[in-house]
């Protein structure tokens, strides 16, 4: 039976798109062949989507000190309705950050833990001026959250 791994990712500029791209490509890498990846802007993920996975990749700028307006209002949108049924799910969270990440990192961590949520890996925080190795880390990134789903690690 095949696993559904859903990346929902706000990349608004070249070098979040770098990020998603990466995340993508190390899914593939993974050679999960039971596992299908979906990616999603925020703006256009609706609840029945979450529902239908089995683990969520969320990735996202930092904006003024919080997580971007397009992720919380995904969160605002799906939240109660997959409440009650999603609760365990496992997530990962990979935040963009130009300051230092850290209003991002508690506003989702405590959306997630009202979800019930499970963080399946350490969040990735890609902190400061551009650097090569965020990609490196996203492959990384998505490797293991399709990995993980393949072989029943969550």
């Amino acid at each position: 039976m095949n696993k559904k791994l859903l990346i929902v990712a706000h990349q608004p500029s070249p070098n979040t798109k770098k990020m998603v791209d990466a995340c993508i490509a190390g899914t593939r890498m993974a050679e999960a062949g039971s596992v299908l990846v979906s990616v999603v802007a925020p703006l256009e993920c609706p609840p029945q989507q979450v529902l239908d996975a089995d683990a969520v990749v969320i990735i996202t700028t930092e904006n003024l000190g919080y997580m971007a307006g397009a992720t919380k209002d995904w969160f605002d949108r799906i939240y109660y309705p997959v409440l009650e049924i999603k609760q365990g799910m496992p997530y990962a969270l990979v935040i963009r950050a130009g300051l230092d990440g850290t209003g991002t990192q508690r506003a989702i961590e405590s959306i997630c833990t009202g979800l019930h949520w499970n963080l399946a890996q350490p969040m990735l925080l890609c902190q400061g001026n551009w650097q090569d190795t965020f990609e490196h880390q996203c492959v990384e990134m998505g490797q293991y959250m399709a990995a993980g789903l393949d072989v029943g690690m969550f």
